[in-house]
């Protein structure tokens, strides 16, 4: 069992910034994939970046160059630097990692509320 830690969720105007935090607790199997993921009301939960145990990245096309997914291999910790927010990018928060197991093992955190106001 694997739970999941965030932080760093608020309000902020548009056009600011926020960075996420999300710390697991120590696994004996190791963590693989770690990443963050978002749902507005009335809107599936969809991928916002990921990060592969080797650093590899991936983003949706929407937070592009706006948003830095980073981790922590040491500490079990995945950030989520957010730049330029808009008020699309109003949403809960969910950072997730996925165990080195067959079939995989995802956790889930309990989310954290980002609001960005215009």
């Amino acid at each position: 069992q694997v739970q999941l830690v965030e932080s760093g969720g608020g309000l902020v105007q548009a056009g600011g910034s926020l960075r996420l935090s999300c710390a697991a607790s120590r696994s004996m199997i190791p963590i693989n994939r770690m990443g963050w993921y978002r749902q507005a009301p009335g809107n599936q939960r969809e991928l916002v970046a990921g990060i592969s145990g080797r650093g590899n990245t991936n983003y949706a096309d929407s937070v592009k160059g706006r948003f830095t997914i980073s981790r922590d291999n040491a500490q079990n910790t995945v950030f989520l630097q957010m730049n330029r927010l808009t008020p699309e990018d109003t949403a809960v928060y969910y950072c997730n990692a996925v165990l080195v197991t067959i079939p995989e093992t995802t956790y889930w955190g309990q989310g954290t509320q980002v609001t960005v106001s215009s």
